[in-house]
């Protein structure tokens, strides 16, 4: 008999990630690069091992190559653990049926065996794309405190923007006593940020019931939670004040990584107390030219800069060649932007190469939208790329 484990964490990251565009025609969502050395999944898996939860079971689906190999035994975030750890879960063949994962809910519930194995109290329900440092275990103590069936993490957002949210309608307790999905005219700004803590029992009892509703979408926004508020359980508003963001778009994914630059970065990926684990593969340090011409950047090791970088955030092993101008831009890794090439505003995946005196974009003052390259384009010299087009192959 195993031991038993208090909370286990479920990190849905099977998604297709399709407003990703490019950048998601070989990897999957998780799997995407951010900040020069990360990549997306590195925040929530960091998070888990930061709050104390040493169990997580990864819901894999689209494009799971990538993100398989990435995650291998979880040893860089110390999830390499003999009982618990982290465990790659993708759809499979069971002794009834086998199916993809139909919606969230759906893959919570074809992985209820793994999630009863550990005989744990509280099942905790995270998303794969989001950015953010948060300590889950606070919110776990709030749940226990409030003797709560389920808690939803809210975020404060501005009027306008919440009806591209679930918002929640709470009490001055914080219980929730009504919720709405993308609502047209929302009466509260607390919006849902797709992390949840069930009770184990009543989670499974739910996600039972849902199963057998063949009317379902078998999603928890959609289901599940409308579902339990409509029973009368105990459901509670967790408020999360910190840095959030999820990066589904592609502007959304720019601005995430832009936040990383300035004077005072809006988002510390420093801080000692709270640290980001990935699985960076050093390429030795930067190597920065006299002629370079550096302001206001995020550069990775590895990096070997001749030309001028401006407002962007370089990945491992990125190279920049002599009179090249890169502006406003996010270059994922392994990337060689020729000599006297020109980059502004867009998002470079890993593994381009982009000719002598070509252009890509355009100033983002005057761009039609952010430019997008998917990962191994290459570019030939002397050509030039529109602003705001999305190539995963030229």
């Amino acid at each position: 008999m195993f031991k038993k484990k208090e909370c286990v964490a479920m990190l849905l990251a099977g998604g297709q990630g399709s407003r990703l565009y490019a950048l998601t025609v070989k990897t999957a969502k998780p799997a995407v690069s951010f900040g020069g050395k990360y990549r997306i999944i590195d925040f929530t898996l960091s998070n888990c091992i930061n709050s104390g939860i040493d169990t997580v079971g990864v819901l894999t689906q689209y494009q799971p190559l990538v993100l398989n190999e990435y995650i291998g035994n979880g040893q860089p975030w110390d999830l390499d653990r003999v009982f618990g750890g982290v465990k790659i879960l993708p759809p499979y063949q069971g002794q009834k049926s086998a199916d993809w994962y139909k919606g969230t809910a759906n893959a919570i519930y074809q992985n209820l065996e793994f999630i009863n194995r550990y005989d744990t109290d509280y099942v905790l329900i995270l998303s794969g794309d989001h950015i953010y440092k948060m300590d889950y275990d606070k919110m776990l103590k709030y749940h226990k405190d409030k003797g709560a069936d389920c808690t939803i993490a809210v975020i404060d957002v501005p009027i306008e923007e919440a009806s591209r949210f679930g918002i929640m309608s709470t009490n001055p307790d914080g219980s929730i006593y009504k919720f709405s999905e993308k609502p047209k005219n929302p009466d509260s700004t607390s919006a849902s940020m797709g992390i949840y803590i069930f009770n184990k029992d009543k989670l499974q009892k739910y996600l039972i019931e849902d199963e057998a509703d063949e009317n379902s979408s078998n999603d928890f926004g959609k289901n599940i939670i409308p579902n339990m508020l409509a029973a009368g359980e105990k459901m509670y508003a967790y408020a999360f004040e910190g840095y959030w963001k999820d990066v589904g778009t592609i502007s959304s994914l720019w601005e995430a990584n832009m936040d990383l630059i300035g004077e005072e970065p809006v988002l510390d990926l420093g801080d000692p107390d709270w640290k980001i684990y990935s699985k960076n593969q050093p390429n030795g340090p930067q190597f920065i030219a006299k002629s370079a011409r550096i302001e206001n950047s995020y550069i990775t090791d590895g990096c070997e800069v001749y030309g001028t970088v401006i407002n962007s955030v370089l990945g491992s092993g990125v190279k920049v060649g002599h009179g090249a101008y890169v502006k406003d831009s996010v270059l994922m890794g392994d990337t060689e932007i020729g000599a006297g090439a020109t980059v502004n505003y867009s998002i470079i995946d890993v593994n381009v190469t982009i000719g002598a005196g070509a252009t890509v974009g355009a100033a983002r003052e005057k761009a039609k939208g952010i430019t997008v390259l998917g990962e191994d384009v290459e570019v030939p010299s002397g050509e030039s790329v529109e602003d705001g087009a999305i190539i995963s192959e030229f």
